[in-house]
């Protein structure tokens, strides 16, 4: 597919892509939304929270919502489309990765970038309990890549299934790894980590059999909880083995579902391998726009609708229009 012409311009102060994104990870907020948890049960016997928001009518469609790496259901960029999109006539439902919930899950393992069997529970939810005709699928960041990849990967992607939008992704996690690391990125890669760390300690009190006091005191970075806990916990030898496994970039070639990949290219987590330009042109399914500006998940316009919200909306619309007019 042709790559997408961006239409995104950034207000003056936020082209800065650190400000952009400092301020829509910190500073945004969205109100007048209202979530109902529910808990699902995994195929493995572990558990998913569910924040779920409703249209003022019934609806028959759906759009599930992944957060990024330690995000959460009440984020402003999972609220802020799941709000545009109840507006819209369509439910939304905002999954919380394992341990993101506010409670730990049942197992030493949690989430990762390449965890497809979670989304797909959610899927079939939405589908066998709910009954939903329509499924959309956004997810931001990691989540990004998990949507990515679960889209190309060789299983059974439900024909409710229509459409999905990934923004911001790392889909190369090797040298996106190795951006995180940088000075430039020192404040981010800190606070994820810490974070991180803070859920690990918790984990190595209820399974001390599986994680040493040394072992956590090794983890100085963000690579080396991946060597230490990501790898290990979820079956990779280590980190780079995860990294390779999991990257969406090797997934994109196989995607059927028509799919919206917004990535900005002043976003400072990700490299070049990370805009798949080569695999979208040979893909009449992937829909690659690449802003100036939009830092990480930063795409701040006026009326506090971020722009790849609103993007996202008009990607489905027209898909569906596209749809139906094919019939």
């Amino acid at each position: 597919m042709p790559i997408v012409e961006s239409t995104f311009k950034s207000p003056f102060l936020f082209k800065n892509g650190f400000l952009a994104t400092v301020y829509s990870g910190l500073f945004r907020k969205v109100k007048g939304l209202t979530q109902e948890r529910e808990r699902i049960d995994t195929r493995d016997n572990d558990f998913l929270d569910l924040d779920w928001s409703y249209a003022n009518d019934n609806s028959n469609a759906v759009i599930i919502l992944l957060h990024g790496l330690e995000g959460h259901g009440q984020r402003p960029y999972i609220t802020g489309p799941a709000k545009l999109f109840n507006q819209n006539s369509i439910d939304a439902v905002a999954v919380n990765f394992r341990g993101c919930s506010g409670e730990d899950n049942r197992f030493y393992n949690s989430y990762h970038s390449g965890a497809t069997n979670d989304l797909d529970d959610v899927v079939q939810h939405c589908i066998k309990q709910k009954g939903y005709s329509k499924i959309y699928i956004k997810g931001i960041s990691l989540g990004g890549n998990i949507t990515l990849k679960y889209l190309g990967e060789k299983r059974d992607i439900p024909s409710q299934v229509k459409a999905a939008i990934a923004v911001s992704v790392p889909v190369h996690l090797i040298s996106s790894s190795v951006e995180l690391h940088k000075l430039k990125n020192k404040a981010f890669a800190n606070r994820f980590l810490r974070h991180l760390l803070d859920k690990l300690k918790k984990k190595a009190e209820r399974f001390p059999d599986k994680i040493t006091h040394e072992s956590l005191k090794s983890i100085k970075t963000l690579r080396d909880f991946d060597e230490v806990y990501t790898s290990k916990a979820h079956g990779f030898k280590n980190a780079q083995d995860y990294y390779e496994q999991c990257s969406s970039l090797q997934f994109l070639k196989h995607i059927n579902t028509p799919t919206l990949l917004i990535n900005a290219l002043n976003d400072s987590f990700l490299t070049p391998e990370c805009f798949p330009i080569k695999e979208a042109k040979e893909n009449e399914n992937i829909y690659l726009e690449m802003p100036e500006h939009g830092g990480h998940v930063g795409f701040i316009q006026k009326g506090n609708i971020y722009y790849n919200e609103k993007r996202a909306f008009d990607f489905i619309k027209k898909i569906n229009l596209t749809s139906t007019q094919s019939l």
